[in-house]
């Protein structure tokens, strides 16, 4: 008997989201960047600098909440290897 090869494949979700609370969001986007292990003195700006960019990015605080990792935490035999998390603003919807 063999035992089966890795697969890797790409899978794609688009999600559209709906946020009431702006503020709410970006509050908890800094708070988890604090929380974070990162070693600051490695990276190209400091942990400061990072706060005010994420208060100033609605999109980036959210892309950096979203967990890809629980879209297949629970399918057994299956382990996110990589992942890339990007918002963009959606079309207004027509009255």
């Amino acid at each position: 008997m063999t035992t089966p090869r890795p697969v890797t494949v790409h899978l794609h979700c688009r999600l559209t989201v709906t946020v009431d609370d702006p503020e709410v969001v970006t509050a908890l986007a800094v708070q988890r960047l604090r929380e974070a292990d990162i070693a600051w003195e490695d990276e190209d700006d400091d942990l400061a600098t990072a706060i005010v960019e994420l208060r100033a990015d609605l999109l980036r605080s959210i892309a950096g909440l979203a967990d890809p990792e629980g879209l297949v935490r629970d399918v057994p035999g299956a382990e996110v290897t990589g992942a890339h998390v990007w918002a963009e603003p959606a079309a207004a919807p027509h009255p």
